[in-house]
């Protein structure tokens, strides 16, 4: 049961959605997904797996790291390097292998360079954060083969609205000792019959936590570890945006601003630090019906100014990391030919990173990469088709003596979405696509004090490539919904940390500062090395609600990922299956609902990586929305995680031994829209 019980419980779950055909109804709600070329394509138009977080359930699963925010979605969890530094993994892949976006553009962080930098774009004031699963490598970048994670706030507003119209909210918890506050406003100055104008959009927020509460010992292998409260586990950030647009009756253009700073602790025995701002600039515009032939162009372009510090225990700055990123694209939707509509265009990303200090294992590397790409889309009957294709050309231009690397990728990609019978559709998708490595994977050269490994890169690492397939059942129609899907990746060339075991007595070597062998050396060595490699897995959800206004609603989810090297046992650090229930019901205002997630053990592990025990997580919580006057409303909610003060370790986390997930906290808040 522990190996199959997911891919049966989801099975199960479509079988029982299919037999309720009675209670047909239109779907409700329907998002759009804007990393989609389309703007009309919500996420069952996809024929990529995909799926939005918005609204209630953004607000309640929001947490203060991206991967923590997203991580009881099917196929997605997180890295979880303590309460600061999180970042999404999808199906097992993690890094530079899933891009995170803000508004459709990279985020310009470091958080692919190690797992304790954070990712920028901050769950906070986010409208929706999309997920896509599996290569998104077409529109968004070379790198991406193993998904994509889009949050988008909204700062450069698209159209005007009537009047000025906001959200402001507060909240506290007791296990994460939190106080978060944030606000959200835009309005606009119409003109001519409210044809034209400009629109603008203001939002910010603080939040701040201390230590935080932990059910047992920090570290269950060493008695004199901490009790209690997790020491060095406090946060800080606040952030600050803005926006303007000039709308017309022909499309918009504008721009945006946004400042975020944010300090926390490392929970690990080093007790660092991490201060960390960043700066950054979009500007974003579409005009409809340009040219003859073309229906829309549309352009983004987006600067920042990344830089942290690292914080050693005596205060002193151990390192300094920057990374000076720009962003072009432009994109040109052409009329319908032959039954295709599609779009086409060129994206250009450029990089300056660099590492001052201590832990300087990276030099000063300028990248750049440059793609054109084309998608198309048809429908012919019951069938939706979509086609796509890349070229890039990648460079990394180290300082001396390391050698400067080009690469050319190219990526391909088919699929199609069969609507076989009215609220039921089956999609396949096909992507063959290609990454190059990192800087981190090609020159890293030192001893990293947060993940306490000692990391020797490969400067003659080739290129990865990956072929992947996706299928996945859907029924989109009645009180019963639901998705279920299996996927297979192989990835020739598969790029990733090995632990260095010369002597072959199964213990990792340990180094010394200057990486001389040393059984009492702080650091763990590894490698980074190559080898094929293949990912399957599978992942559904179900969902019922008979009446959208009010009564019960519920939702079951599973997933479950594997990793192996070819005929070479396991990738490290893959994430365990998960089987999960959510229930809500609505009255008069009111909302109770509540939420049991099992983690299974994770004993699929790696050569000279230990395994993880599974626990089962229960939250639960109370809303009451309050109707004012003039569409005005005040919502009130209490809520409680981890209910049962489970001790919880996180496999997919580097420091899992030594930093449980919060014990029990109680979250209260209220917020008002008007």
């Amino acid at each position: 049961m522990h190996k199959k019980c997911v891919i049966a419980a989801a099975v199960l779950a479509a079988w029982v959605s299919a037999s309720a055909r009675a209670q047909q109804q239109a779907p409700a709600d329907a998002v759009v997904v804007t990393a989609s070329p389309f703007d009309n394509h919500d996420e069952l138009e996809m024929a990529q797996p995909a799926s939005v977080l918005r609204g209630d359930r953004l607000q309640r699963k929001q947490a203060t790291t991206l991967g923590d925010t997203l991580s009881s979605e099917p196929g997605v969890q997180s890295s979880s390097f303590g309460p600061g530094a999180g970042r999404p993994i999808i199906r097992g892949l993690d890094g530079p292998r899933i891009r995170v976006m803000e508004n459709g553009l990279g985020v310009g962080d470091l958080s692919t360079i190690s797992p304790d930098h954070q990712v920028t774009a901050d769950p906070f004031n986010a409208t929706q954060i999309e997920v896509i699963r599996g290569p998104s490598t077409l529109l968004y970048g070379s790198g991406a083969i193993g998904g994509l994670v889009n949050v988008v706030n909204e700062r450069i507003p698209r159209g005007l609205i009537d009047g000025i119209h906001g959200g402001l909210e507060g909240r506290a918890a007791s296990g994460i000792r939190e106080s978060a506050g944030g606000f959200k406003l835009d309005g606009s100055q119409s003109a001519d019959g409210n044809q034209s104008g400009l629109a603008w959009h203001l939002d910010g927020f603080s939040r701040k936590t201390g230590d935080y509460d932990i059910p047992k010992q920090q570290n269950p292998n060493d008695p004199n570890s901490a009790t209690g409260r997790l020491p060095n586990s406090a946060t800080q950030s606040e952030g600050i945006g803005l926006g303007a647009s000039y709308v017309g009756s022909r499309g918009y253009i504008g721009l945006s601003y946004e400042d975020l700073s944010s300090h926390y602790g490392i929970p690990t025995p080093d007790n660092s630090q991490i201060d960390m701002h960043q700066h950054r600039w979009d500007s974003a515009g579409e005009l409809f019906d340009p040219l003859p032939g073309l229906l829309k162009a549309r352009f983004k372009l987006r600067e920042a100014r990344y830089h942290h510090d690292e914080i050693e225990s005596t205060g002193e700055v151990g390192t300094s990391f920057k990374n000076d990123s720009g962003e072009r694209r432009l994109e040109l939707t052409h009329a319908p030919l032959l039954g295709w509509t599609g779009v086409f265009g060129i994206q250009n990303e450029t990089s300056t990173i660099s590492a001052l200090g201590e832990e300087a294992i990276i030099p000063r590397t300028r990248n750049k990469e440059t793609g054109v790409f084309l998608v198309e889309d048809a429908t012919w009957r019951d069938f939706h088709f979509e086609l796509g294709a890349r070229a890039s050309s990648v460079s990394r231009r180290p300082d001396d003596p390391n050698p400067a690397r080009d690469f050319s990728l190219s990526t391909y990609s088919a699929g199609t979405i069969w609507n076989f019978t009215p609220g039921y559709a089956v999609a396949a998708t096909f992507t063959a696509a290609q990454r190059a490595p990192t800087t981190e994977e090609l020159y890293s050269n030192g001893g990293h004090v947060a993940t306490g490994t000692f990391e020797i890169g490969d400067p003659n690492l080739s290129k990865e490539r990956s072929k992947n397939l996706d299928l996945q059942l859907r029924k989109t129609l009645g009180a019963w919904r639901g998705k279920i899907g299996i996927f297979e990746n192989r990835i020739s060339n598969y790029v990733f940390a090995k632990n260095v075991d010369t002597d072959g007595d199964g213990i990792a070597d340990r180094v010394d500062d200057a990486g001389a062998l040393d059984p009492n050396g702080d650091f763990q060595l590894i490698n980074y090395v190559q080898a094929d490699a293949r990912f399957r897995g599978a992942e559904g959800e179900v969902s019922w609600r008979p009446d959208v206004a009010s009564g019960p609603g519920a939702r079951l989810w599973g997933d479950r990922a594997e990793g192996k090297l070819t005929g070479d046992g396991n990738l490290p650090r893959i994430s365990p299956a998960r089987l999960g229930f959510e229930g809500d019901y609505r009255w008069n205002g009111w909302t109770a609902y509540g939420s049991v997630l099992h983690v299974y053990r994770q004993d699929r592990v790696a050569e000279l990586e230990t395994s993880t025990p599974g626990y089962t997580r229960v939250d639960a919580g109370l809303e009451y929305a309050m109707k004012l006057p003039k569409e005005q409303q005040a919502t009130f909610y209490l809520r409680g995680n981890n209910l049962t003060n489970q001790d919880m370790r996180v496999h997919t986390s580097f420091i899992k031994d030594f930093v449980p997930l919060p014990g029990r906290s109680i979250v209260a808040g209220m917020r008002f829209t008007f």
